[in-house]
């Protein structure tokens, strides 16, 4: 039975040995301690430069609070799909709270940013009709996409241009239905923003769908964290807003915000609502919290901002390669995998967590480090990291 087994995987021991060979296996670490700037990894105290946690507000005591409320209150577990028994009083006031908070006509709420994807382009869009995705957005789009079975059409990144021409073509071809366009708001791996206003008038000018992933600009874009929309001053014109609320609101859960028809039809037929159990109580709870929080004071976007800038600053006079990047999000572009593995490694050893990563996140021969600033570093923390940076860069030849 032994002997079957492994025959039967054989393939996969192969391509694993091929990974490690070419710097591409993952080893994922343990984190031992509540997310902050400064975290216990695999028994030793670090610098936290991997996680999404924008604001800090992971671990923040009124977040903690609000969910230990919810649990006493409403237990754990919702016990059904939203379209049955599952929603509970929380995912209403959740979902009119970030309409509000976001200038959306209607808002619903998922289990995940990526489930927000895989339930909203489908219900939209089908066979016979045709998607214009940037060449870089994220996974869940593409999968969503995918599940969608309408035609892909990819345009060049962040270039409206290409995106004009490459509609005009669809259209002329008489081959489709419906059109949607979309794209990422910021670029996760490189930190960059799309041209939301230039691509918003081409999908006016055919009259075509406009969707935007927020999810690494919600918290972090426009005035006290509204997002993309908010930051280019683009309410109501934004047909559908995907964000998340698992990186810059601290918990977990996805986000539809849009046009209030658009949300209706989905409570009908978005399929993660309709076959997934909802959100649980304390995580909606800490959800809210985080709107509060978030609506109270822009302070913690300030500081996010102000912290990366430093750094950003700090790694363009070491001589780093820091890429495109327009936000919080800096690459340290080093290219191929086994180097920026081995950078990844000297980071650590000197106390600082930040991951490399490699083709199929990126392209190859387009491997780095990705340095997430927060709110939660502090000065000293900046400070130091840099220092390591320019120790572990001189070591290994970087700069």
């Amino acid at each position: 039975m032994d002997t079957q087994v492994d025959t039967k995987t054989a393939f996969l021991a192969e391509q694993l040995d091929e990974l490690r060979e070419q710097g591409l296996f993952n080893t994922v670490r343990t984190i031992e301690s509540a997310m902050g700037g400064r975290i216990v990894v695999d028994g030793k105290p670090v610098i936290n430069f991997c996680a999404n946690n924008y604001l800090g507000l992971a671990n923040h005591p009124r977040l903690v609070q609000a969910a230990k409320d919810a649990i006493d209150q409403y237990g754990i577990g919702p016990g059904a799909v939203r379209t049955i028994a599952g929603t509970n009083s929380l995912h209403v006031q959740l979902e009119e709270r970030l309409a509000q908070f976001k200038g959306a006509e209607a808002v619903l709420t998922l289990q995940s940013g990526f489930t927000a994807n895989l339930g909203t382009i489908p219900a939209l869009v089908g066979k016979g009709d045709a998607i214009f995705s940037d060449r870089l957005n994220h996974a869940s789009i593409i999968d969503g996409c995918r599940l969608s079975r309408a035609q892909i059409i990819a345009y060049e990144h962040n270039d409206p241009a290409d995106l004009r021409e490459k509609i005009k073509e669809a259209i002329a071809s008489k081959e489709y239905t419906r059109y949607m366009i979309i794209t990422d708001g910021v670029f996760s791996m490189d930190g960059d923003i799309a041209p939301l206003p230039a691509i918003y008038e081409i999908a006016r000018e055919f009259d075509i769908l406009l969707m935007v992933d927020d999810a690494h600009g919600e918290g972090v874009l426009g005035k006290g964290g509204r997002g993309i929309v908010d930051h280019f001053g683009l309410h109501g014109k934004v047909d559908i807003e995907i964000g998340t609320m698992s990186k810059a609101f601290g918990v977990v859960g996805g986000i539809v915000a849009g046009r209030k028809v658009i949300i209706d039809w989905l409570r009908q037929r978005c399929r993660p609502l309709l076959f997934s159990s909802a959100m649980t109580a304390p995580d909606t709870a800490a959800c809210l919290e985080a709107v509060d929080l978030l609506e109270e004071s822009t302070e913690l976007v300030e500081r996010l901002w102000a912290n990366a800038d430093v750094f950003k600053k700090g790694m363009k006079a070491l001589g780093f390669d820091t890429g495109q990047t327009q936000t919080p999000i800096v690459p340290v572009m080093l290219g191929e995998a086994k180097l920026a593995q081995q950078f990844s490694r000297q980071l650590f050893e000197n106390g600082v967590f930040a991951m490399a990563i490699g083709y199929p996140t990126v392209p190859q021969g387009k491997a780095r480090i990705r340095v997430m600033n927060t709110a939660a570093h502090t000065p000293s923390d900046i400070e130091e990291a840099l220092s390591v940076f320019e120790k572990v860069g001189k070591n290994l030849g970087v700069i």
